[in-house]
């Protein structure tokens, strides 16, 4: 099989003024980027805002192995089989992150045959979105810095800013520093820190934000600090909002590309599942529902973080209700969460997938709260066998699961086909009474516990003395009826990444509490978790290379 971006570069892709013109956008309603790039114009999402929605379909997984199983790819490859079916269907996707792609994860283009396309494109600098975002951050980071150096009319105390810079890559070593070494001109010495971009609040805000206004007011109430008599500061107080919307202009706007099968997809923002909320933005998934008939969205990471924070955050906040849920299973991740290594998953090891099934059972049960019907799909691998999907295929339907085998990325959207069949006959008959897991007016205490023990599996939960103190100023600060955001590793149910299948007789740990409050959502960071990533012994970037046409090898 040829690598994924062979595969893309071998692609005959359509110019995106003719696949924009299937879901009928007109030239006029894009700003192109080239000839296969393309923003949407504000023009045409205040057009066509009073349509009846399409049905929404939500893509997520169970835990993966630390090579992910192939969730964009299977949201990739559906949406192809749509078109084959001769359906009107667009996918909202989020757009990648340079940190994976030069670490170990690698791109959030999709695999194979199933993939969104310039590919190159979409995993490096894209449109601009994430450097636009990279560059609101860090303005207002020195904004902050530079009103204390000015005066500091505000007050703020220098050791309680949290506003924090960032910057799209994996760079360990620059989670904590210090900063204004030098001369007195240089600025106040004193701690400081990096989020990866994908984790700075402006990402979520971006990602929430239904349209310019909203963007700046909840630009404006980001709190960046805490005066010396514990008075928050927040980015309307040190005048930062109106520069910030200005570099965010073009970045509000979602982006159109297409599939290997010129199906069109709607990327836009990028926050990490495991760190912040998963989603792609509210506008791109709003305007694609006005736009098809079906939309095929995911959200990142296993259904106990993408899809949960999907439920619990985007859809409270914006208003949505998803009609379906397809649930993303690969033989690999099931084995590895029944104890198989890594480099033994090609073996056939029943014993191990039944140990590790729990985990797939543990993920229906918590969709089943959510009262919408799933779909379990099996991301088919060459190395799968005939007894490992028999055995998966009757695990889900002796739970009222729809089950159907994926080969979208040998066969594209051929190899969907059969999901695709699955989901329109859910979507037909099976009706969505969509309901968030828990009520605003619950403490943040009990939002916690509540995530931890319903969609985890805890006994409990245990809060440092910091984030404890920090949980109740944000209540104090009227803030309490936030839904809350939980900062979790992705490879368990649990905060402990060691502890895989259905993890029991456990207790999730809260470290560190802060409040996104432009973004509308309290953050709560658990075990060992990062919000800047560190590379690997052995990063992707050592395999990437670009040779004296042009031509980038490497990404994947």
């Amino acid at each position: 099989m040829k690598t994924d971006i062979h595969i893309a570069q071998e692609a005959t892709m359509e110019p995106i003024v003719k696949v924009a013109e299937r879901i009928g956008i007109g030239e006029d309603d894009l700003e192109l980027y080239g000839k296969y790039k393309a923003k949407l114009t504000d023009e045409l999402m205040d057009r066509v805002k009073e349509r009846t929605d399409g049905k929404l379909v939500l893509v997520t997984a169970i835990n993966p192995t630390p090579a992910g199983e192939g969730k964009t790819t299977t949201s990739i490859g559906l949406a192809q089989a749509m078109g084959r079916l001769g359906k009107k269907a667009i996918l909202a996707l989020r757009e990648p992150s340079l940190g994976p792609c030069f670490g170990i994860k690698g791109g959030a283009a999709g695999g194979g045959y199933a993939q969104v396309v310039p590919m190159e494109d979409l995993n490096l600098h894209f449109t601009g979105d994430f450097h636009a975002i990279t560059s609101a951050n860090n303005l207002l980071a020195a904004m902050v810095d530079n009103h204390i150096q000015q005066g500091n009319e505000l007050g703020i105390d220098p050791r309680q800013i949290v506003w924090k810079r960032c910057l799209d890559m994996n760079d360990r070593v620059l989670r904590n520093v210090v900063v204004g070494l030098g001369s007195k001109a240089d600025g106040m010495v004193r701690e400081d820190h990096f989020v990866i971009t994908v984790a700075s609040e402006i990402m979520a805000v971006l990602c929430l934000a239904d349209d310019m206004e909203d963007l700046k007011r909840r630009l404006g109430r980001m709190i960046v600090g805490y005066t010396f008599v514990g008075k928050p500061v927040t980015a309307a107080d040190v005048q930062a909002v109106g520069a910030m919307a200005a570099l965010l202009k073009d970045a509000l706007k979602p982006n159109l590309i297409q599939t290997l099968e010129h199906t069109p997809a709607i990327v836009h923002g990028g926050p990490f599942a495991n760190i912040a909320h998963g989603c792609n933005s509210v506008r791109a998934t709003k305007t694609a529902l006005k736009l098809a008939d079906i939309t095929i969205t995911e959200a990142g990471f296993g259904a106990d973080l993408g899809a949960e924070k999907f439920f619990d955050i985007k859809c409270r906040k914006a208003g949505l209700k998803p009609d379906a849920v397809v649930l993303v299973a690969t033989v690999r991740a099931l084995k590895y969460n029944g104890g198989v290594p890594k480099d033994q998953l090609s073996e056939e090891n029943l014993p191990a997938l039944k140990k590790g099934i729990v985990n797939l059972e543990k993920h229906i049960e918590n969709l089943q709260k959510y009262k919408v019907p799933v779909v379990v799909t099996l991301n088919a691998f060459l190395t799968d066998t005939e007894a490992e999907v028999a055995y998966i295929e009757n695990f889900c339907l002796e739970r009222g699961c729809e089950f159907a085998l994926s080969e979208v990325w040998e066969k594209g959207g051929e190899g969907g086909i059969a999901l695709a069949e699955k989901v329109l006959d859910t979507l037909e008959n099976r009706e969505s009474n969509f309901e968030v897991l828990y009520g605003d007016e619950l403490s943040l205490k009990e939002k916690i516990e509540t995530i931890a023990k319903e969609i985890y599996g805890a006994d409990g939960v245990s809060y440092s003395a910091a984030a404890a103190r920090e949980l109740k100023r944000i209540e104090d600060l009227g803030m309490g009826r936030f839904p809350v955001c939980m900062a979790k590793t992705q490879y368990s149910l649990s905060d402990d990444q060691s502890k895989l299948g259905r993890p029991k007789d456990f207790t999730v740990n809260v470290r560190e509490v802060y409040v996104s409050a432009g973004a509308g959502f309290v953050v709560a960071v658990t075990g060992a978790i990062m919000t800047m990533p560190g590379l690997p012994k052995k990063p992707a970037a050592n395999n990437i290379d670009v040779n004296a046409d042009g031509v980038i090898t490497g990404l994947f």
